[in-house]
């Protein structure tokens, strides 16, 4: 049964509280119960080898990704019913080939990965999160699981590439935080969300974009926002397909009482669905766009936890 099939008053209130805050009140949460299980890359608590990858359980702890390090061909088992943290805050690091097998079904409200970058170039590629969470809140405040939240101190640049998140209890790629302070800037290439709640993807910056993505909503999970834009911008869209089956809002665009420009091309979206502009904001349909969208994983995205672990594709 579909669930949260619209967003209500009390729900932005929320989201905008969280995106003008210093940081993600749950993310936070999430490393505070986690504090006596922090890890780094060489310690990350119950594990087992494959020769393709790791596999590590979910313990509530935190892993830790520094500056210039790349983690890579993991599988984490949620199965454990308890969460994970993985952070990276430094520069130029990259996160590879990790799957999430199960449901997250730990209740924490937390952010899965939470990520910035303070001034070069990192990269994200190859994940699947396509399992999703249950419905529970960490906290009263009603935030659900987030898969990827971006702190507003992001000051560079992160490539989302390949990565699969479906059927999160919020946002799937929350990174609108920095354009209220770091004003580092986010491209989404080649990935795929379906049936979260809030939004799907959610961008404020200028030089952020999404391009080659699909976001599917259909009546099997959460229905969130297709592609959310917030102030400044401008935001770009382009060679996308967002197939919302008429549920929320294809591209929504303004927030808290800021406007911004989303600039639309080759790009096909449900028009019941449709677009949104709030606060004075402008979404510009360039060449190429239609309403007859049709939601696929792209060539590349894993469809499964094992593929994204072992660094194969389908």
């Amino acid at each position: 049964m579909a669930q949260n099939p619209r967003t209500s008053d009390a729900e932005k209130s929320r989201t905008t509280d969280r995106n003008s805050g210093l940081s993600r009140r749950n993310y936070v949460r999430s490393l505070a119960v986690a504090a006596t299980a922090v890890t780094t890359l060489g310690a990350t608590g119950t594990t087992a080898a494959t020769d393709d990858y790791e596999v590590i359980e979910a313990e509530n702890q935190t892993i830790t990704v520094d500056s210039g390090e790349t983690w890579e061909n993991k599988l984490i088992d949620m199965t454990t019913g308890q969460d994970i943290v993985i952070t990276a805050h430094g520069s130029d690091w990259t996160i590879r080939n990790i799957g999430f097998s199960g449901e997250n079904t730990s209740g924490t409200g937390s952010a899965t990965f939470g990520v910035s970058d303070s001034g070069g170039s990192s990269t994200v590629e190859n994940v699947y999160l396509g399992d999703g969470s249950d419905g529970r809140n960490g906290s009263s405040s009603g935030h659900g699981q987030t898969a990827f939240w971006v702190d507003p101190d992001h000051a560079g640049h992160i490539d989302f590439q390949n990565v699969n998140i479906q059927g999160f209890a919020d946002n799937a790629i929350y990174a609108s935080a920095p354009g209220n302070t770091g004003g580092g800037t986010i491209h989404i290439d080649r990935s795929f969300a379906a049936n979260c709640y809030v939004s799907h993807f959610r961008l404020a910056t200028e030089g952020s974009k999404v391009t080659n993505s699909c976001v599917l909503v259909d009546d099997d999970g959460y229905q969130g926002r297709g592609i959310w834009a917030w102030a400044p911008g401008t935001v770009e869209v382009e060679n996308c397909q967002l197939e919302m089956n008429g549920q929320n809002t294809a591209i929504d665009a303004g927030a808290n009482g800021q406007a911004t420009t989303v600039v639309v091309r080759e790009t096909d979206y449900d028009e019941s669905a449709g677009i949104g502009e709030h606060d004075g904001s402008a979404v510009r349909l360039e060449d190429g766009v239609g309403t007859d969208p049709d939601a696929h994983v792209p060539d590349g995205v894993p469809t499964s936890a094992e593929e994204a672990a072992a660094g194969s594709t389908h």
